[in-house]
């Protein structure tokens, strides 16, 4: 065709040429003919266009082409495969960039006729869903760079295969078949997948194993991806979990503890949903059960050792063996220490010795205790510390009720607030002992069932009050000095150092206001014992009836010198000292059932006592 079109050309040129040498020779109308053979000549050529021309010249960078133009035009070598496809006189297909440049060049392009021509396969491919080969080039974020048939194309990593992919670089120089699943026409971006042809390959295989699925059935599998829950299992194109929980009786941290990734392992299904596609696996319901014949492994008595696997409130459990554990009790850790929680006497991982106290198959429950690997301190305390006597000890705790002594490490007793003093009405065992002090008792009680001591201070000494009955008898005359003021009258420590009450009915005959104004603490006062209670270790005082046998200028001068209001020498001498409400002395009294109370309360609600 391109022969014929340039023999027509030379012969329109040549009549033209004659034309100006005798353009008599022809009429208008053969000139008009000529002219539309002369333009017929050439094509009529559109920018994108692919169109076949004719290698006709080679120079040292370019290739000259006749597409049937009015001019040639040009390619550039580097653009052809090989040398082998430049040769005068072949053929070779190319696209017309640009009809003309600013040069009036015709400009072509070997390169996009190429690609035009492949696109054309791969939109052919990616309508009708055919499958391509490609060689994966490089990696890159997100996945790989394909060569499609000379393109490049986009393979995400999730494409790659049903498996997930843990190692991207093995793929780099692998030839695949490929599925084209997006085209970008406008960009030209083409995205492959070969995970698609694999799906489509086992699809079957899936559905035969959905259809056949029932729970127990035994099932192999390959360890798909482990994630902190649990395992993923390919059973073959259908995916099951195994939840963390199902992998092992015992206690683990992580699933990498028991499988690895693509390893091979038997499964048993537990449940599935065939909606959702969802299978249930367990592999440990594929071992035996460890309590199944746990009376051949444990007894009664029997001494164990185990890790720590587990820290709460209560106790610690210790995994004797996989599936196996047992607990100890804060209460069974040790005989003498007050522990509250049991981090402070194991660790979490810290392997310890322990002894079964009871096993429970059916609740599948063993209870164990450290305490018992050593003899019980408490079962010869009596020898060590018998009733009545004398020994020092170190202040550890002070309460509002007492003070905790202990006399060795590990082994309390109890000082009751009563049990500090003879002749003192001690408020808070702070007035007597520091915490830390060294304080000397006496052992007044020993429980060996409720691991109770009961200790004495004051016992030390002996009872003063033998010899306070014949010095403060009814009717004697004390000296004394106030050192405390109460809501219902005065504290005053007498000679021999014991503390006697007067109520304030026994100051003045009027009610008196301000107790601290009229009688301030360091005051001395001459009185008379009114009562004397020797078991309750009670010296009741009266300043009226001291008062009764002085003359009347002391009474007036005792009047003013206390600012009495409303007081008068008569109505002393007239006042009855003996009167008054016995109800006025029950802050004082020693409650002999309270103190029982408080040397009966529970270790635990003493412990409570110590922290506050």
């Amino acid at each position: 065709m391109f022969e014929q079109e340039k023999d027509t050309a030379k012969k329109v040129s040549k009549v033209k040429k004659e034309r100006f040498i005798n353009e008599d020779e022809y009429s208008p109308e053969d000139l008009k003919e000529l002219s539309k053979l002369y333009a017929d000549s050439f094509r009529e050529f559109k920018e994108g266009e692919i169109v076949t021309g004719k290698i006709v010249g080679i120079n040292a960078d370019n290739v000259v082409v006749d597409v049937g133009f009015k001019s040639d035009g040009s390619i550039s070598k580097a653009e052809f495969n090989s040398t082998d496809e430049i040769k005068i006189g072949e053929s070779v297909e190319i696209v017309i960039e640009s009809v003309e440049d600013e040069d009036g060049n015709l400009i072509l392009s070997k390169k996009r006729a190429d690609f035009l021509r492949i696109w054309g396969r791969i939109m052919d491919s990616f309508e009708n869903e055919k499958i391509l080969p490609g060689k994966i080039l490089k990696r890159i974020k997100g996945g790989m760079v394909v060569d499609l048939m000379g393109i490049e194309a986009f393979l995400p990593g999730s494409q790659i295969d049903i498996r997930p992919v843990r190692d991207f670089d093995a793929f780099v120089g692998q030839t695949m078949d490929f599925k084209i699943v997006k085209v970008n026409v406008p960009t030209e971006n083409i995205v492959v997948s070969h995970k698609v042809l694999i799906e489509e390959t086992i699809s079957d295989q899936r559905k035969e194993i959905l259809d056949k699925l029932e729970k127990g059935q035994i099932l192999e599998g390959t360890v798909k991806a482990i994630t902190d829950f649990g395992v993923f299992i390919d059973l073959g194109g259908v995916d099951g979990l195994v939840h963390i929980t199902d992998l092992s009786w015992g206690r683990i941290n992580h699933p990498s503890e028991v499988v690895k990734l693509d390893e091979k392992i038997k499964v048993v299904v537990t449940d599935f949903e065939m909606e959702r596609k969802r299978i249930s696996l367990s592999l440990k319901q594929l071992l035996p059960h460890p309590w199944e014949k746990i009376e051949d492994k444990l007894k009664i008595g029997d001494k164990v050792s185990g890790r720590v696997v587990s820290l709460t409130d209560y106790g610690a459990f210790i995994e004797i063996e996989k599936g196996i554990e047992g607990l100890i009790h804060i209460s069974e850790m040790s005989w003498t220490q007050h522990i509250s929680h049991p981090s402070q006497f194991v660790s979490m991982g810290q392997v310890v010795e322990a002894v079964v106290l009871s096993l429970d198959k059916n609740e599948k429950k063993i209870s164990l205790g450290m305490k018992q690997l050593t003899p019980d301190p408490w079962s010869d305390l009596l020898k060590k510390y018998p009733v009545g006597s004398q020994h020092q000890g170190i202040a550890r705790n002070l309460t509002n009720f007492g003070v905790f002594v202990e006399l060795e490490p590990g082994i309390d007793g109890l000082v009751h607030i009563s049990d500090l003093s003879w002749t003192k009405k001690i408020r808070h065992p702070g007035e007597v002992v520091k915490k830390g002090d060294k304080i000397d008792v006496v052992v007044l009680g020993v429980d060996t069932d409720s691991r109770k001591i009961s200790l004495g201070h004051k016992q030390i000494n002996e009872n003063p009050w033998e010899n306070f009955e014949k010095e403060y008898a009814v009717g004697k005359k004390a000296e004394g000095k106030i050192v405390r003021i109460i809501e219902k009258g005065l504290i005053a420590e007498l000679s021999l150092g014991v503390d006697g009450f007067i109520p304030a009915t026994q100051l003045s005959t009027s009610k008196i206001k301000n107790l601290s104004f009229c009688f301030p603490i360091g005051t001395k006062l001459e009185m008379k014992v009114v009562e004397f209670d020797k078991e309750n270790k009670k010296i009741v005082l009266s300043a009226l009836a001291a008062l009764k046998e002085k003359s009347d200028e002391e009474i007036a001068q005792y009047i003013a010198d206390f600012k009495l209001e409303k007081v008068s020498v008569a109505d002393v001498k007239a006042a009855d000292a003996g009167k008054f409400d016995s109800s006025d002395f029950n802050l004082y009294e020693d409650s002999k059932p309270q103190t029982q109370r408080e040397s009966n309360r529970p270790a635990e609600e003493e412990k409570k006592e110590e922290t506050k």
